[in-house]
């Protein structure tokens, strides 16, 4: 299979403007300005069923789809690069090495539905991937590929670079439009939905990295093209970031559909010698993990909700054997308790008791109802909270102690030590 996204990036300079071209960049961008409409861009993106790649899967076309078109008033994009969720790191690839291509779908994108400003929203924490993101716009600008002629055409777009603070919740769309107006990163009640009423009350679409960074191909090969590689609604290829207790970890370019274990056990090499696979979260710390005998499952939207997980950002994290449940349980309890707005009193109480009880089984100091109390304060969690952040919090934890709740029983009774300190 011939690589989407990762090929252009394993060349030398790949994320200067001259390397990008050499390669036909901005070619498709081209052919969409000059060539088609903007409905034909947005009917070619439908037809290739491209989901979002950040996370809720809903398909880009459709979502461009909701915008109306016949406002006065300014449309926006917002690029969500600010990639917090832990196991993930396949964006990060994308802004490093190869920063026009996600300029090029940038492009694409709002061509075809309007726009002519876009914010390209990065994570705080991502300070040299964003001076080369900054860097490769200021190429785009000098080159003519962005300002009031993209590209020698009428269209005209501009791009600005905005730098998060490092909050996870801002990856939120609506947390994320809130950081972006200068306020608090607090998510917004829905409906009223981004696509019209969203930046600056003003419709807009916002979308992930990899979303966009997959428009230059389809757009070249052609929607037919496009979905053959994958699903039959869930087109193209993924990035999987795998982590963990793996012998080649790192990030794979596979088909939409790819069955886990052959990520795992072929790409990534399986296990080390002496271990034994323990549980996978199959896409990122917010989705549910799965039993050994799970991972048959194909790396597909639909596929894993039916398993009862979610393919999320596709941050495959492996857990071997000797990794203890509590462990797993009291890292990603800390996580969401940190990560809580607050806004929310079920999220901002709920997470922080679920935190101090997977601490307390951590050290060895576990109660004998501890295991059911925390399958019951996660319930309690689950779907009363204004945005997904309670939801991620609480559907893996509830899969973990489900699944585990022997091991948990049993940290109980026979208390190991505490782990040292990393």
């Amino acid at each position: 299979m011939a690589a989407l996204l990762l090929n252009d990036a394993r060349n030398a300079g790949s994320w200067r403007l001259a390397e990008y071209e050499a390669g036909g960049g901005y070619q498709s961008a081209r052919k969409a300005l000059t060539s088609l409409t903007p409905e034909a861009v947005r009917d070619e993106v439908r037809k290739a069923a491209l989901r979002g790649r950040g996370g809720a899967g809903f398909p880009a076309g459709a979502k461009w789809g909701f915008v109306p078109q016949d406002g006065a008033g300014p449309r926006y994009l917002c690029v969500n690069a600010d990639e917090g969720e832990p196991g993930t790191f396949k964006d990060r690839r994308i802004l490093t090495r190869t920063p026009h291509l996600l300029l090029e779908g940038i492009i694409i994108a709002s061509y075809a539905v309007g726009v002519h400003t876009a914010f390209v929203y990065i994570r705080g924490e991502y300070e040299m991937i964003a001076r080369r993101l900054e860097a490769a716009v200021a190429e785009a600008y000098a080159c003519g590929c962005l300002g009031r002629r993209v590209l020698g055409s009428e269209f005209g777009l501009d791009v600005l670079v905005h730098r998060g603070a490092g909050a996870y919740v801002c990856g939120e769309e609506t947390a994320l439009l809130e950081s972006l107006e200068g306020k608090r990163g607090w998510p917004r009640l829905k409906p009223p939905f981004p696509a019209t009423i969203g930046l600056f009350r003003q419709p807009t679409v916002i979308q992930n990295v990899e979303t966009l960074a997959n428009l230059p191909r389809l757009m070249a090969d052609g929607a037919a093209a496009f979905l053959a590689l994958g699903r039959p609604k869930d087109g193209g290829t993924r990035l999987f970031g795998v982590s963990g207790t793996v012998v080649r970890p790192g990030l794979y370019e596979r088909a939409v559909g790819t069955p886990l274990r052959e990520i795992i056990f072929e790409d990534a090499g399986g296990l080390p010698p002496g271990r034994r696979l323990k549980a996978v979260i199959p896409g990122g710390l917010s989705s549910p993990l799965l039993l050994p005998d799970e991972i048959n499952v194909a790396m597909d939207v639909d596929s894993l909700a039916a398993a009862g997980s979610m393919l999320g950002s596709a941050g495959i994290i492996v857990i071997a054997d000797d990794t203890p449940i509590v462990t797993v349980l009291d890292r990603m309890a800390s996580f969401y308790a940190h990560e809580s707005c607050g806004q929310c009193t079920p999220c901002r109480l709920g997470t922080s008791w679920l935190a101090k009880i997977a601490s307390r089984l951590a050290k060895g100091e576990g109660r004998p109802g501890d295991p059911a109390e925390i399958e019951r304060v996660a319930g309690l969690v689950r779907g009363r909270t204004l945005c997904p952040l309670g939801d991620a919090a609480a559907l893996p934890i509830l899969a973990l102690t489900r699944k585990f709740r022997t091991e948990l029983d049993a940290a109980v009774a026979h208390p190991r030590p505490p782990e040292a300190p990393r």
